[in-house]
């Protein structure tokens, strides 16, 4: 998978796509992450990339030249998104779609906002991480970067890791334990223990069922509510 991302911190964007598991991905020529220069296409000595918005205002406005430029310059793959407050809301089953394509591109918004020529002439969509403002959208493009380069196949040891987390099924993930099996008198619950598979998934189900309920109540309406099946599930493992 390609993933073309056009900023003016390159070095940012290069150096956190180079790291760990993203890193390992592109080793292996799973991941293929190619941060743009803005900047490269200014033609002013000062390498300008804002100016002051018409009709005035607080702040400045990324100009819609250089980021038309960068992208007419390396014909990135589409869809081209800007990471910005009015898009589509990043979730699980959005970065599932992503990583399901052969590629796609983003960019990041600096100052006060991109001139609206881009939005409307340009880019393919929005991307939003959340409702709350970043200083630019860097830090939103690693998020979106890791979120779908993780689910690429291959680019995590087990692939099951990705269909067994939370968000995958509508349900925060269940409780996780490793050795040593006794910690300060903590024990890791029998049932992790005893070699049962089945009992161990429905524990695990029940588990992520409760905690989603507890923490998450949003997930479960979203999701219908309790089911008979559920109430039946967490009764099993008294948790109703």
């Amino acid at each position: 998978m390609r993933i073309d991302v056009f900023t003016i911190f390159p070095d940012l964007v290069e150096g956190f796509a180079s790291q760990a598991l993203l890193g390992k991905a592109q080793d292996k020529g799973l991941l293929d992450v190619r941060a743009h220069d803005l900047r490269a296409e200014t033609t002013d000595p000062h390498r300008t990339v804002d100016d002051a918005p018409f009709g005035g205002g607080a702040g400045m406005v990324l100009m819609a030249e250089p980021v038309f430029r960068a992208v007419e310059a390396v014909d990135p793959p589409r869809p081209l998104f800007l990471l910005g407050p009015g898009g589509r809301t990043l979730d699980q089953p959005f970065a599932r779609e992503l990583a399901d394509g052969d590629g796609f591109s983003l960019l990041c918004g600096r100052y006060e906002g991109v001139d609206a020529r881009v939005v409307d002439h340009l880019v393919d969509g929005e991307i939003s991480i959340g409702d709350y403002v970043l200083a630019g959208g860097e830090v939103a493009a690693l998020v979106v970067i890791e979120a779908v380069g993780r689910l690429v196949p291959g680019v995590m040891g087990n692939h099951a890791s990705g269909d067994d987390e939370s968000f995958s099924h509508g349900l925060l993930e269940y409780p996780h334990y490793t050795r040593p099996a006794e910690l300060r008198g903590w024990e890791v619950p029998e049932v992790l223990r005893s070699g049962d598979h089945g009992r161990i998934a429905r524990w695990r189900a029940a588990q992520a069922l409760a905690r989603t309920i507890r923490d998450r109540p949003d997930l479960i309406e979203a999701r219908g509510g309790v089911t008979s099946a559920d109430e039946k599930l967490l009764r099993e493992f008294d948790l109703a």
